[in-house]
């Protein structure tokens, strides 16, 4: 009997050690969050992508179907206004070029004839030398021959227009960046110009065509500073500038963008045209202002939470108006709402325009730590392994 009941003396021992050792909770503390005001540079951003392309980049093509004869340049050769690029097979044109001259001799022939016998006609009809038929017929025949006269020398005017377009040349300054055609293709000018090839007028001065979402493009104006990365060149940090937010939106897939026009400056020549960039627009820039964490506005304190710590809450709040929002900041120990002026914001910090003074303290939050973490102590079982080195004496 005793051998029983020294058993279960025993185990309630363990079990009230058990507790003391595992099932305390350390009490709680609360602790308040602060910030000092402080000046910080706000900066607001809009992120999009696009694609480098050049500022001038004309498209040469032809106006008259036939075979490429010959061709004087390849890609990335550098060009100037009016240099001959290209030619077409002149043969078949010459030859037409070649009937109408010699229709329009023919029809000119005709027209001097005519244009004579009606001077004639018409002096002999005005002394009644001849009837009134004769000279309707002489007047009908002059009029017909100055008719086919002048339609063959526009004939000939468009024969030698053509003649001209087989001759290809440069419209610019600039570097062939594409070439479309080969010698020896026959190209068929239709309802639509052909392009032979695509000249960029100076890839110094190049752009981005960056996609801004609908969300974002009121904040985009001429003017802002841009930065974008390249992935050819991930170490690398160009800038420019928006210079045009065009309205027209294109909708893809429900998304609704707009393009919005940035310079690109390549005095080294490493953007490329059609190149990915990825795009930072800083759409609000402000430097040395005073600031307070934007959490201090969603501050609301507990006046039951802070009791323990001897904190009273001060019941008068003023209400928020337009450009203006509370805080609270912590005057001995009361707990008081101060009401001040706000301007720009990037959703972590907001401007202060009044109402605080630079390193003045405002609450932000209110936390909840126990008093072993304020100790920085940790309890631990004595059953439970010792940490690698924890049984080393001190020397």
């Amino acid at each position: 009997m005793n051998k029983k009941i020294l058993i279960r003396t025993a185990g309630v021992i363990l079990v009230a050690g058990a507790y003391f050792i595992f099932g305390r909770t350390p009490e709680p503390a609360v602790r308040l969050e602060t910030a000092a005001v402080s000046r910080n540079a706000i900066t607001s951003l809009v992120t999009a992508t696009g694609t480098v392309e050049p500022i001038v980049k004309v498209e040469v093509g032809t106006q008259v179907s036939g075979i490429i004869d010959r061709i004087y340049v390849d890609y990335n050769s550098v060009v100037t206004k009016g240099q001959l690029i290209a030619e077409m097979d002149k043969v078949t044109l010459q030859s037409e070029l070649e009937s109408k001259q010699a229709t329009l001799a023919s029809s000119k022939a005709e027209y001097d004839y005519q244009q004579k016998n009606y001077a004639r006609s018409k002096m002999l009809h005005e002394k009644n030398l001849i009837s009134d038929t004769d000279y309707e017929t002489a007047t009908y025949n002059y009029e017909k021959a100055k008719s086919a006269y002048e339609g063959n020398r526009a004939d000939l005017v468009k024969v030698k227009q053509n003649l001209g377009y087989a001759t290809i040349t440069s419209p610019i300054d600039g570097v062939v960046i594409n070439r479309a055609v080969e010698e020896g293709q026959t190209v068929a000018a239709g309802f639509e110009t052909p392009t032979l090839f695509t000249i960029a007028n100076d890839l110094k001065k190049m752009r981005v065509i960056a996609d801004v979402d609908e969300a974002d493009i009121g904040q985009v104006e001429e003017g802002q500073r841009v930065t974008f990365t390249v992935d050819a060149y991930p170490n690398d940090v160009f800038e420019g500038d928006v210079t045009q937010v065009r309205l027209e939106a294109t909708t893809e897939s429900n998304v609704v963008t707009y393009e919005v026009v940035i310079n690109a400056p390549n005095e080294e020549l490493k953007l490329k045209p059609g190149l990915t960039a990825n795009v930072t627009i800083y759409t609000m820039e402000k430097e040395g202002v005073l600031t307070v964490p934007a959490k201090a506005f969603r501050f609301v304190p507990d006046a039951g939470a802070l009791e323990p710590l001897g904190i009273t809450v001060q019941a008068d709040v003023p209400a928020a108006v337009s450009g203006k929002k509370v805080v609270w900041r912590l005057h001995g120990q009361t707990l008081e709402p101060k009401l001040i002026g706000v301007g720009t914001t990037n959703g972590n910090l907001t401007e202060v325009t009044g109402g605080l003074q630079e390193n003045e303290p405002v609450v932000t939050g209110i936390t909840t730590v126990t008093k072993a973490a304020q100790a920085g102590e940790t309890e631990r079982s004595p059953f439970m392994p010792t940490p690698p080195g924890g049984n080393k004496k001190k020397k």
